[in-house]
């Protein structure tokens, strides 16, 4: 839009104080047309921005027209940059917005505030994967959050089903979305890349005063890390080893007691036992499962069905 345009080029020529109609354009990824066309507009709006003829020369921004964003300190000016800098790479909407930040801030507090956005790079993709994207979706539901709007979603969970829907906000875990919302039977939790459809309707959402969002996923969490450790299991390995077993079972496993000869018993859980057969299976001679039983026999049989078919 122009008007953001127009803020854009203000706070830009507050920060280097003299600018070309080319760099401008070359800033603001717009033709050197249209940034001459917005100097003039400025001028003609009554900012203080002069053309300066003659080598060397550009508009100049003279006197007032500065925006101070004096309530931030210089080390809440850093954070907010940390944070909001990896992003930019990614999201042309945050590196527009820092540009306007950079501009309104204090000219004490640029130097450092510009190293922070440079000062880290977030790579969310592991070794050997492709670089991840936003699910397109995410971008519909995101709007209608904004707006508070009903939205309408055709969703493919153990069954297909059509319902409607409060959104309250979206989570993004391990890359994965999550939409929290209300419904006629209360709170729900809907996984993003299983809606087929989301329809937003011109109906007002119901979305709680006094709703917290990260509150509310904290007690998602809870509930679901519940349901995936209904099951538990001790086993008896190396001290060196509990760190690896830790990784693998993460908020699940748990240092139970130090033994004799540098060894440890721990406690693993999990939804069921074959889950924690299979986790386990692959450590062989490594792990010494004291129980319950129903893991032993689980391990067996993974055990039995191996032998059965790699060995000669």
């Amino acid at each position: 839009m122009r008007a953001d345009r127009l803020v854009a080029t203000l706070l830009l020529m507050q920060a280097r104080g003299r600018v070309t109609a080319a760099e401008l354009a070359a800033e603001l990824e717009i033709s050197v047309a249209t940034a001459r066309r917005d100097l003039e507009a400025l001028s003609s709006a009554g900012v203080p921005v002069y053309p300066q003829p003659g080598r060397g020369g550009g508009w100049q921004l003279v006197g007032g027209a500065r925006t101070d964003l004096s309530g931030l300190s210089a080390s809440e000016a850093q954070a907010l940059f940390l944070l909001a800098g990896p992003a930019a790479a990614s999201a042309p909407e945050v590196k527009s917005a820092l540009r306007k930040l950079m501009g309104a801030l204090p000219g004490t507090f640029r130097a450092d505030a510009e190293a922070a956005a440079d000062a880290i790079v977030v790579d969310q993709a592991g070794w050997g994967e492709r670089p991840k994207e936003r699910p397109p979706m995410v971008s519909r539901l995101q709007d209608a959050v904004i707006a508070r709007r009903r939205v309408r979603l055709a969703y493919a969970g153990r069954e297909k089903s059509s319902r409607l829907v409060d959104p309250w906000g979206l989570v993004d875990k391990d890359d994965v979305w999550y939409l929290v919302a209300g419904t006629a039977k209360g709170r729900r939790t809907f996984r993003v890349d299983r809606i087929v459809s989301a329809v937003v309707t011109d109906e007002p959402a119901d979305r709680p005063s006094d709703l917290e969002l990260a509150e509310v996923w904290r007690e998602v969490v809870e509930e679901v890390e519940k349901r995936r450790s209904l099951l538990s299991a001790d086993v008896v390995l190396d001290r060196r080893h509990f760190g690896v077993l830790q990784g693998r079972f993460g908020r699940h496993c748990e240092l139970v007691a130090e033994l004799p000869g540098e060894r440890v018993r721990a406690r693993v859980a999990a939804p069921v036992p074959v889950m924690i057969a299979q986790e386990l299976a692959g450590w062989g001679g490594l792990v010494e499962v004291e129980g319950p039983e129903p893991v032993k026999a689980e391990l067996a049989r993974i055990g039995a069905e191996l032998v059965a078919r790699y060995a000669k």
